[in-house]
């Protein structure tokens, strides 16, 4: 037993010592797992257990101002993440065939390095989706496999930063902080209020776009299965495979959503959605009777089959779901 413990030991301080990037390991949180794997278990606590309890016995808040502010911050966040990751390579000498890590200390390969840690940065800022969350009573939001999925990001981002701060794989963050520039965006205006609903008209888009963005991770990724390229074909499968997973769970989303004879079909996809807003329900209810409908966020019902989902950053607590009545998100 003892031997095999030494042996772990040895194991892990080699992982650290001489197989990671040098580069990093003085940046901040980078030197070890640690760090990011208790951020990552204090988030799954404090998620479902330590804030529904402090919240049980108090009023939901009212967060309008503080989810545009906070929905504007991430938007630019991503721009910037976004066009940092363009110039570290994608707009120039970077192939989409196949990019080794530059682990050189050249101009280029630091700033990318650099752009992968923000990224991971990203990551918990996150985070705030959860609080929001939590804040308003939105509980039902707070679902098991939205915690396992916002713990999980820092850490598996931790591992592409740590190891590989750059090449193939990073196709993976620019396509990400691209998408999150539109749902952050999204979010923001929803929240402005009713007024500004039509500058959103291309709501029913967003879902397709995650699609499009998942079919090429997965193209881009697995190539590599057929091409001899010096990168590690580990990150390479667990990218991949982030793809493959996320575009089956958010197809069935897209079905449910916008397919006339779905609409009305509870999900079998228990909690793993793209939280769109869904006015379909309440909207066709109002037409029906010669109302107009009114398109605001703090009343538009949310699908029930989603009632409980994980957000990917982009849905931030103000969301209704169907289990709330008018009069009580008046009061919220």
């Amino acid at each position: 037993m003892a031997q095999f413990a030494s042996n772990i030991v040895h194991y892990y301080r080699d992982l650290m010592d001489n197989k990671s990037d040098p580069r990093v390991n003085n940046w901040p949180m980078m030197s070890s797992p640690v760090p990011t794997v208790a951020i990552c278990l204090s988030f799954a606590y404090l998620a479902k257990v330590v804030g529904p309890r402090l919240m049980e016995n108090r009023k939901p808040f009212n967060l309008r101002n503080t989810l545009i502010a906070y929905n504007a911050f991430q938007t630019a966040f991503s721009t910037w993440i976004f066009y940092e990751y363009l110039m570290s390579g994608w707009a120039g000498e970077y192939s989409f065939r196949c990019q080794p890590v530059d682990y050189s200390n050249s101009p280029s390969a630091m700033r990318m390095a650099n752009t992968c840690w923000w990224y991971y940065f990203s990551k918990f800022t996150e985070f705030f989706d959860t609080l929001f969350f939590i804040l308003r009573k939105k509980n039902e939001h707070v679902s098991m496999l939205h915690v396992i999925h916002h713990g999980i990001m820092p850490f598996s981002v931790w591992m592409g930063v740590k190891f590989a701060p750059g090449g193939h794989s990073t196709f993976f963050a620019l396509l990400n902080t691209f998408v999150h520039i539109i749902m952050y965006f999204y979010y923001m205006v929803s929240a402005m209020g009713p007024k500004y609903r039509r500058l959103i008209w291309w709501k029913k888009y967003v879902t397709s776009i995650q699609m499009v963005q998942f079919v090429l991770i997965m193209a881009h990724q697995f190539q590599l299965l057929f091409t001899d390229c010096n990168y590690p074909k580990s990150f390479m499968v667990w990218i991949g495979l982030h793809g493959l997973l996320f575009f089956f769970l958010f197809s069935d989303f897209y079905k449910t959503s916008y397919s006339a004879k779905n609409q009305k079909k509870p999900s079998q996809n228990g909690g793993a959605c793209m939280p769109v807003l869904d006015e379909t329900t309440d909207g066709n209810a109002n037409r029906a009777n010669g109302k107009a409908h009114s398109p605001s966020d703090y009343e538009s019902p949310y699908s029930k089959a989603y009632s409980s989902c994980y957000s990917n950053g982009i849905s931030n607590g103000y969301v209704s779901s169907d289990g709330v009545s008018r009069e009580n998100r008046k009061t919220q």
